[in-house]
This record gives structure tokens, C-alpha cells and sequence, in this order.
């Protein structure tokens, strides 16, 4: 590739630094935007990737608390929770003509975005991966796989497949998606039941799946329905399907959440997937009873 580019990554975690750290690799500059303390961290020790899928590598970032300079895209991947003060580190002059790239969990953020930013500049991002930040700069990625789907109504299509090619080049899978709408719904109706059922119960997805297999089984049906209102095509039979072929240890981001102490995501998850039931008039009581009982938990 004969392009080198400037890429800001918000939020160097499990995501964004397993990105930044690939990309670096690959021979971009990556600049990392994080708190004080962390990015004086990456900017002394880079970042270090232990992964069967790349090997074991560490490599230098760039590193600092706010966007100062063009870049051809910035990576977004805080939690939701953290969004709305992460964002102050990417001032809308300071972004520009560049690409904002959200690999967030939900449906309502690309709206967000786009009032914040140039809205043709705003590319929804779908990632599917396992991997974590056990401490600053240190990231365990334990997915055989790192799959990034692009979309954006409205961003120029030779931006979307440049950054894929980009991403693909440092070792991801990354596709240009042709609707926006499917693909983040098609990684939501995956989510929502996952997310709500492992975390309600504190069980990983074999026992979640095989204990309360009924309420599985509604999630899924209120899910893609929903999906199906918003324009997104979603098959009931094969979400199940998936489910049961995930491995039996798996657990939720959410879940892991909820064991560590951090926020959760059931507002962008949840919360979003009732508010879409209730635009379009689709029936989610086990979704909204799921919701209710974890607020209740003081989630």
C-alpha cells in the first residue's frame, strides 16, 4: 500500500487499541486520545498486543488528550456510556474533512454524531471481535477473528472502500456494507438477547440458552421483529441458530460489565431497542421486563 494515513483513534481499550496497534503496524501514524495519565502511558511504552489471530507485538503510538490536527479518520470506540464526554477530545474543527468512524453498540449514535459533525463524514462501523485492555497500552485479543463492517448514508463511497482497504491491509476483515440500517441492526437483534439474558441471569450463553430457553427464544422474536419495523432484514430461525453455535463460555460485554462495576450499555441496548418497539408499534414485554428488572438491580 503506498498511502500511509493519520488515524486518531478515541478511546485506545479493547477495540480501539487493538486497531490502533494494527494499523501502527502497518506503517500508519496512529494518534491515541485518551485521559492524561493513559496517554502518557502510550506515549512511553506504545501499545502491546498478545493475540493468537496476529501474535504477540508491541508498537509505538502517538498519544494525547485531545485532537489538535487533521487526520484522515478518527476510530470511535468508547463505551456509550463514556461518549458524550469523550467527544470533547474531538472538537468538530479540529475533525474537519475527516471521517468519524463509531464501532459503538446500538442504533441511536450515528444521529448523534452526525449533529456534532459533518454528517456526510459520519461512517457507522460494525466490529465483531473479543478483545480487552487488561491494563493501559496492554490489550488481550482472544477472538480468532477481527471482522469490521463500513457503512455511512451519504459518505463517499471511495473514502469507506479506502479506509476497508486500510483495515484489511493491517490484518481485520473489513467490508463496505450497502445499507446502514441492516447493519446495524443486523449486529443489534444479535446483541439485545445476548446482552439482557447473560447479564440478567450472571450466566455465560451455554447455561443462559439452555435454562431459559423460552425467554431466549421471545427476545429473539421481539428482537427481529423490531429489526424488520426499522427496515432491516432479520430471520428469527437463524439468530436462534447462531446462539446455540456460539461457544458455551461466551459472555456479553455487558455482562463483564456488570462484574467488574463499570456502567452498563442498557440504555443504548436495551432502552434503544424499546424506543424503536415503540415508534413502530411492535410488542416487547420480555425485552421491557428484562430492562425494568435490571434497572431495578441498579443498573
Amino acid at each position: 500500500m503506498a498511502t500511509k494515513n493519520t488515524v486518531a483513534v478515541l478511546g485506545p481499550g479493547g477495540t480501539g487499541g487493538l486497531l490502533a496497534a494494527l494499523l501502527s503496524r502497518s506503517g500508519h501514524r496512529v494518534i491515541c486520545l485518551a485521559q492524561d495519565r493513559t496517554a502518557e502511558t502510550l506515549r512511553r511504552t506504545g501499545i502491546t498486543v498478545r493475540s493468537s489471530q496476529f501474535g504477540d507485538f508491541t508498537v509505538r503510538v502517538e498519544a494525547d488528550t485531545e485532537l489538535r490536527e487533521p487526520v484522515d479518520a478518527c476510530l470511535i470506540a468508547v463505551k456509550h456510556t463514556a461518549l458524550d464526554a469523550a467527544l470533547t477530545r474531538v472538537p468538530p474543527a479540529a475533525l474537519g474533512d475527516a471521517l468519524a468512524v463509531p464501532l459503538l453498540n446500538g442504533v441511536e449514535h450515528p444521529a448523534r454524531l452526525r449533529a456534532r459533525y459533518r454528517p456526510d463524514r459520519v461512517a457507522p462501523a460494525v466490529i465483531r471481535v473479543e478483545s480487552a485492555r487488561v491494563a493501559p497500552g496492554v490489550i488481550e485479543h482472544g477472538s480468532p477473528f477481527t471482522e469490521v463492517d463500513l457503512a455511512g448514508d451519504g459518505v463517499p463511497g471511495a473514502r469507506l472502500d479506502a479506509l476497508a482497504a486500510d483495515l484489511t491491509a493491517a490484518g481485520a476483515t473489513a467490508r463496505v456494507a450497502a445499507d446502514e440500517t441492516a447493519a446495524l441492526w443486523a449486529k443489534m437483534a444479535f446483541l439485545a438477547p445476548f446482552a439482557l439474558l447473560t447479564t440478567r441471569y450472571g450466566l455465560p450463553l451455554g447455561e443462559a440458552r439452555s435454562r431459559h430457553r423460552e425467554e431466549l427464544e421471545s427476545l429473539v422474536a421481539e428482537t427481529t421483529a423490531v429489526s424488520r419495523a426499522c427496515g432491516a432484514p432479520a430471520d428469527p430461525v437463524q439468530a436462534l441458530a447462531r446462539y446455540d453455535a456460539f461457544p458455551p463460555g461466551a459472555k456479553s460485554s455487558m455482562q463483564r460489565d456488570a462484574e467488574a462495576g463499570r456502567p452498563l450499555e442498557l440504555d443504548a441496548i436495551g432502552g434503544a431497542l424499546l424506543r424503536a418497539a415503540g415508534r413502530h408499534g411492535v410488542p416487547a414485554p420480555v425485552t421491557a421486563r428484562l430492562v425494568g428488572e435490571l434497572q431495578a438491580a441498579g443498573h
